[in-house]
């Protein structure tokens, strides 16, 4: 039984192999970003946050198979749409270091998370941390993070203000290689305040039994990044199956909008599941 990278590996020697018209498209749908536009209802939203725009971004894994030109790309994307507010849902590099010649943490790190920082929103640029940033250094993602001006919400949360109005907007850990602290997130929130949670894995949603979380909004599964007709994905790094492939998902009690990220790993491929730009509009 392969798992997921050696079933992304083999992909990628047969798409060379083959040279087909099937590894061409793979290969370009993997550079082909697209915009989801999602209404979001979010309980106790104030009237004032109504039609406001989160251009969710996640995934976007710089390496050897998505150079920061294609970053810029989806950066100049991003700001085209002019969204109120920026989150960010983790893994900003490929995590083996042995795809780097240098070997250097910091050059893997610090030049994608840079580019990042050329996004533009006027309540502000928010992110958490990833399981691949995680294993290449969360210290140094942290610091590229506040370098290019991003407010890191790892346990962590902020008022975000709007027309006399607030939201609580939070992130906790990564659900697989971190601490997560869904207390520590929610400190300041009122059971009749919104809220909105950042998670870079959607499985801590299975977790979630607090009635403050509303919506949580994640990333981690790519989609899938290759999904099959008539089967599906084969992997999507969720301990649940296609659950949390993609797309608004109802947890046991709480919402999850699980993006399919912009970047690859493994075989700069897709198949069925395009990179994606996420654009959320709040509802009442």
């Amino acid at each position: 039984m392969l798992n997921r990278r050696q079933f992304l590996q083999r992909l990628a020697v047969v798409g060379l192999a083959s040279g087909g018209a099937g590894s061409a498209y793979a290969l370009r749908e993997a550079k082909s970003p697209v915009v989801e536009r999602v209404d979001l209802p979010v309980r106790h939203l104030p009237e004032a946050f109504d039609g406001l725009t989160v251009a969710f971004l996640t995934d976007t894994h710089h390496g050897p198979g998505v150079p920061l030109s294609y970053l810029e790309h989806v950066v100049e994307m991003t700001n085209a749409l002019q969204p109120d507010l920026v989150a960010l849902g983790g893994d900003y590099v490929q995590r083996r270091r042995a795809y780097f010649p240098q070997g250097n943490p910091r050059r893997l790190v610090a030049p994608g998370v840079a580019v990042l920082g050329g996004l533009r929103a006027p309540l502000g640029r928010f992110a958490v941390l990833g399981n691949h940033d995680r294993k290449v250094s969360a210290m140094l993602t942290r610091r590229a993070l506040a370098e290019a001006g991003f407010t890191e919400l790892t346990n962590t949360g902020v008022w975000v203000e709007h027309g006399g109005a607030r939201l609580w907007l939070c992130g906790v850990d990564d659900y697989r290689t971190g601490k997560p602290d869904l207390r520590r997130a929610l400190s300041q929130c009122r059971p009749q305040d919104a809220c909105l949670l950042l998670s870079h894995n959607p499985d801590i949603v299975e977790r979630i039994r607090d009635p403050r979380v509303d919506v949580v909004l994640s990333g981690h599964t790519h989609g899938g990044q290759i999904v099959l007709p008539l089967v599906g994905a084969p992997f999507t790094a969720s301990r649940h199956g296609q659950k949390y492939r993609a797309g608004l998902v109802q947890g046991p009690t709480a919402r999850v909008y699980v993006s399919r990220g912009v970047g690859t790993i493994v075989a700069p491929v897709r198949w069925g599941a395009p990179p994606e730009v996420t654009l959320i509009t709040l509802r009442t």
